[in-house]
């Protein structure tokens, strides 16, 4: 019989997997309509209209989409300019405080987005040219960065819990687990 953690771990590689299938097909799709989009331009001289438009929506898709899998991971860009000289014993007490202050700078974010994905819809935002309206792709991107807020937070509360020795093994520190928290 399957325990609570396992049910836990494999919903989270289940929504990890379909959101980096689903940024991955749209890269994908990205990737065909330029290629697209060139060989009309240059042996029929005939672009395919709308490709800025159609890219840029697919770009901002494909990052975050990404986004929830690199804060659960880690796989941001960071600077270890202060870990050689950061006491070992106290890594717990860093990441605990940073995972905090992102979980707020997303949270707050995520709702300032919100509020702008409310007005594109009221307003009847499209794109220029190929009238698509703006506001599912601004409500998505905010939802992306909820999710985000809230797997860092679990991650701080990962960091605190084995800081304090209350998980011994299989939290983010764990030497078996790689920084991500995956085997």
């Amino acid at each position: 019989m399957p325990t609570l953690s396992t049910f836990w771990l494999r919903a989270g590689r289940i929504m990890q997997l379909g959101l980096e299938g689903v940024a991955g097909a749209t890269l994908f799709a990205m990737m065909l309509l330029t290629t697209a989009d060139v060989i009309g331009r240059y042996f029929f001289n005939s672009p395919i209209l709308g490709t800025v438009e159609l890219t840029q929506l697919m770009l901002a898709a494909v990052v975050f989409l990404s986004l929830p899998v690199v804060c659960w991971r880690q796989e941001h860009v960071s600077v270890d300019l202060l870990d050689a000289i950061f006491p070992a014993r106290l890594v717990w007490v860093r990441e605990v405080i940073v995972n905090l202050i992102v979980t707020g700078a997303l949270w707050v974010m995520a709702r300032r987005v919100w509020a702008l994905g409310e007005r594109a819809m009221e307003w009847g935002d499209v794109t220029e040219f190929l009238r698509i309206p703006n506001g599912y792709l601004i409500y998505l991107i905010s939802i992306m960065l909820a999710a985000s807020a809230l797997l860092t937070l679990l991650r701080a509360v990962l960091y605190f819990l084995e800081g304090i020795k209350v998980l011994e093994r299989g939290g983010p520190l764990s030497p078996e687990k790689g920084k991500g928290g995956d085997t």
